[in-house]
């Protein structure tokens, strides 16, 4: 419970209702009454029915498809609250969209991971809370403290716990070069060794594996990666591993985008179960019996409580 200071309340958008009230209820304290419409020509609308003069406001909002109306709602939530003078505003932003722009990769590419920092920080945010950033840089981007949080030990944790740790038959594989730090610091809390796909992207959403470095014949495999949006890397890695002789695959990731093929590919796959971290809304007509979710709500609340109470974010993941 919060036990000090001003009041502290929690808002949501359109974008994951359900999270923001899961983490409201671990904090102990009611949802912020609000409305987030559209006026008829697709506008968007922000009703705010109570006073939030000097409170610690956060407002929860993952910016997923449909990412331009989700960003949309969140900065002009920010701006009401703002306006309504609100003592501190924390956009808590569980899946934070457009991070794959991160770098011009040729002539005249736009960063727009860059401008999606300005716009939230011009919109009112006095501090960003997000999980799993795409790539680490993007931290620089912001001019306002940013905490990013780690999902690979609520991950790790759950093979933990279906005896996966001290394992002889068990390998982490990373799908691409990419993710081999995420897949090492995940194969450490497993005590098992990792394994590296080698892979070439001819386009963008279109890969081919290549080769894969390591031992998996044999061997239990746990793909692990930050998102999986169209499931083309995870689903051919899976392949991969299967046609070379391991035994069963398994699949994680913080964020399921599954956009697009996601689902058919996935449920045509070698992969036997995919866990992933709620960070998305993902609905009830896109979810299959190989998909698990696990909640990031406790660590999210956790995380509003110490940025409430001025403590130290890092010591939740100290070990």
């Amino acid at each position: 419970m919060i036990t000090h200071g001003k009041n502290i309340k929690i808002f949501t958008g359109n974008s994951h209702p359900q999270l923001a009230k899961d983490i409201a209820d671990a904090l102990g304290v009611d949802l912020g009454k609000s409305k987030v419409g559209k006026f008829s020509d697709g506008e968007i609308s922000v009703d705010i029915n109570e006073t939030v003069r000097g409170a610690d406001v956060f407002v929860v909002q993952p910016t997923n498809a449909p990412v331009n109306d989700n960003l949309m709602e969140l900065l002009i939530m920010m701006d009401a609250f703002k306006r309504a003078s609100a003592g501190r505003i924390t956009a808590v932003i569980p899946y934070y969209g457009y991070a794959r722009q991160d770098r011009k990769t040729k002539a005249r590419d736009p960063i727009t991971a860059k401008l999606v920092a300005d716009l939230i920080a011009t919109a009112g945010a006095d501090r960003v809370l997000t999980m799993d950033l795409h790539a680490a840089q993007i931290q620089g981007y912001f001019n306002i403290p940013l905490d990013n949080l780690m999902g690979a030990p609520l991950l790790s944790n759950y093979f933990v716990g279906k005896g996966f740790k001290d394992n002889d038959d068990v390998v982490v594989v990373s799908p691409d070069l990419g993710s081999v730090t995420r897949a090492r610091k995940f194969a450490d809390k497993l005590n098992a060794p990792i394994a590296i796909i080698d892979k070439r992207r001819p386009r963008a959403n279109v890969c081919e594996i290549m080769n894969i470095i390591g031992e998996i014949k044999g061997k239990t495999c746990i793909l692990v990666d930050d998102m999986i949006d169209t499931a083309g890397t995870i689903t051919n890695a899976a392949n991969a591993l299967s046609e070379l002789g391991a035994t069963e695959v398994y699949a994680c990731c913080s964020h399921g985008v599954l956009s697009g093929p996601a689902i058919d590919r996935i449920r045509d796959s070698a992969i036997k179960e995919l866990v992933m971290l709620n960070t998305i809304n993902v609905t009830e007509d896109r979810m299959i019996d190989k998909i698990r979710t696990l909640s990031v709500a406790p660590i999210f609340a956790e995380a509003i409580k110490r940025v409430y109470e001025d403590l130290p974010i890092s010591k939740l993941f100290e070990d």
